[in-house]
């Protein structure tokens, strides 16, 4: 079968077994087409997958678009050297594309979320209170004719600026707050390009070794993580502290 119109001319393999027949059977059935095969690229840039003994590499991993956004994805390649702890490699895309957001969308992005939590600290009411008593003053000699719009763009731009000087903006959650790059994971990094380099049977015990010792650091923070949020709720319940809990 011709399989150029769909995979192209750089694939790195020339024979391709069930599964790739099955992918481009696929993509041929949803008009798709695999851009990771099209790109002139050296052949460790193309492949995707080591053997653990790092003799044979294979290209197993694709990127898939729709034939009507063929030309916005601009170049595909593995990179061997980011580490996901995996015998797979990294595959990125490079994508060109105009986006286009509605108007409910942008207003949803444009929206700040304030630190609601310190209207717990006397403090900070007083001052909210006499910040929008201040900016709301100027509002008390409005004629009766002004337009609406006008007076409530006004309003609202009074709420939200007391809001940001008083309570400040509210910081968005980290992801996975006990995951730190720090010495382990480039510890495993290097380990991992020296068994690139060096597919020796030395240097995968080494890698595999690093791996073990990177896994138990991170399962030991978590598992430390989780019981402080564990004791935190506890803490929030017995105070009925609800907002937190």
């Amino acid at each position: 079968m011709n399989f150029k119109p769909t995979i192209g001319q750089e694939s790195l393999h020339q024979d391709s077994n069930d599964n790739g027949v099955r992918l481009v059977n696929f993509a041929t059935s949803k008009k798709l087409v695999v851009k990771s095969t099209m790109f002139p690229h050296r052949n460790i840039h193309k492949y995707t997958w080591t053997s653990p003994d790092g003799k044979t590499h294979n290209q197993i991993d694709h990127v898939l678009i729709g034939r009507r956004w063929y030309s916005s994805v601009l170049d595909v390649r593995s990179f061997r050297g980011a580490d996901c702890d995996t015998d797979h490699y990294l595959v990125i895309a490079k994508v060109r594309e105009r986006l286009v957001v509605g108007k409910q969308a942008a207003q949803r992005f444009d929206r700040q979320k304030f630190n609601l939590r310190k209207f717990n600290e006397p403090e900070v009411r007083e001052q909210y209170q006499i910040e929008i008593t201040n900016r709301s003053a100027a509002l008390k000699n409005l004629n009766d004719d002004e337009d609406v719009n006008w007076t409530w763009e006004n309003i609202k731009e009074n709420i939200q600026t007391s809001a940001k000087e008083s309570l400040g903006l509210h910081e968005l959650k980290q992801n996975k707050p006990w995951f730190d790059e720090g010495f382990f994971l480039d510890q495993r990094k290097r380990a991992k390009m020296q068994w690139i380099q060096d597919p020796s049977q030395s240097n995968v015990d080494i890698l595999n070794n690093v791996r073990r010792e990177v896994s138990r650091h991170f399962r030991n923070k978590k598992k430390a993580y989780l019981r402080a949020k564990i004791e935190e709720l506890e803490t929030n319940s017995k105070i009925q502290n609800i907002r937190d809990l």
